[in-house]
């Protein structure tokens, strides 16, 4: 159950494949059909980020994603170990106005959200030959989504505390002392955030 939850908010979340050139920091929440969250930090610059979640009640997990190395870290700062992954464009944060796949948008309403004002949208966007919908809160004021959720509710994914500024570029390295860990490889199995993705 924890897998599936953990796919859906990667997923969510790193739905874009556009480099975005604000630098800003934000807290992360995404939330489940039944109330369950996963909530983490998120610091990006154009070609970077950096997303800090408690993947369990007794395990944290840092994720650096490096644009312009073509490669992501998963850090888990318990053991001080890392695994490195082959970088995934469409893993990168949707923080654009446009939504992959994009078709059509049509404006509900306007709406503030965490103290910004916002234009709603419902979106119809393609992927794999299917069609979907999606709701679509755009801040007008830093001309972002500030918050996206399923037309059923099933899920919803908020950016709150957004702090426009330069982020340092020592958030965006392996910190020193981290030791590499090989990926677990099995046959036929897929590696990394394909292998999760297949999982639900």
């Amino acid at each position: 159950m924890l897998k599936k939850i953990t796919v859906v908010f990667f997923l969510i979340l790193f739905a874009s494949s556009t480099v975005f050139a604000l630098e800003f920091s934000a807290d992360s929440i995404t939330t489940q059909k039944g109330g369950y969250q996963i909530k983490g930090k998120l610091f990006y610059k154009a070609d970077k980020f950096r997303m800090e979640t408690q993947a369990h009640r007794d395990m944290s997990m840092i994720t650096i994603t490096r644009i312009d190395k073509k490669v992501a870290w998963n850090l888990m700062p318990d053991t001080k170990t890392y695994m490195e992954m082959p970088l995934n464009m469409q893993n990168t944060p949707k923080v654009q106005e446009k939504y992959e796949g994009e078709i059509e948008r049509k404006q509900l309403g306007s709406e503030t959200i965490d103290g910004h004002p916002t234009k709603k949208y419902l979106i119809t966007y393609k992927t794999n030959n299917e069609t979907h919908q999606v709701y679509q809160w755009l801040a007008t004021d830093i001309n972002m989504p500030v918050k996206t959720s399923a037309i059923d509710g099933s899920w919803s994914h908020e950016l709150r505390n957004i702090k426009i500024g330069t982020q340092p570029d020592s958030l965006f390295e392996i910190p020193a002392g981290y030791q590499k860990m090989q990926m677990p490889q099995f046959p036929g199995m897929p590696s990394g955030i394909n292998m999760m993705k297949k999982a639900r």
